[in-house]
């Protein structure tokens, strides 16, 4: 595997988390799959319809998202919203992750002696 290889890998396993949390927090305010994908993307959070949609599915499940399809437009569209469920879950996840941010800020920088 060359490391351009290996960085992508790891990268992907790094952001897979990310979204999620991403995708909670960004349907406080309802939305459906292309916006949030849209949304996502102007964001930094560089994901795909293909991985995007398993996990809105997945996390409706779970119960930390409701939906509802909105017919009054032509083209009928599932509405996606966190949960009660899925805002805690979002806020224990926010404040891992600045937990994780900050342990790995206080780690020596690469090539640092």
């Amino acid at each position: 595997m060359s490391e351009t290889e290996a960085l992508e890998t790891h990268l992907q396993e790094l952001r897979r988390g990310t979204v999620v949390l991403a995708c909670l927090r960004l349907l406080e305010r309802p939305g459906y799959g292309y916006g949030l994908l849209e949304d996502l993307q102007a964001r930094g959070f560089d994901t795909d319809a293909n991985t995007l949609y398993p996990l809105l599915r997945r996390l409706e499940k779970q119960g930390h998202l409701t939906s509802e399809w909105n017919t009054d437009e032509a083209r009928p569209r599932k509405f996606y919203r966190t949960s009660p469920a899925g805002s805690r879950l979002a806020a224990a996840l926010t404040e891992d992750f600045r937990a994780i941010a900050t342990a790995i800020d206080a780690l020596p920088a690469p090539g640092d002696d």
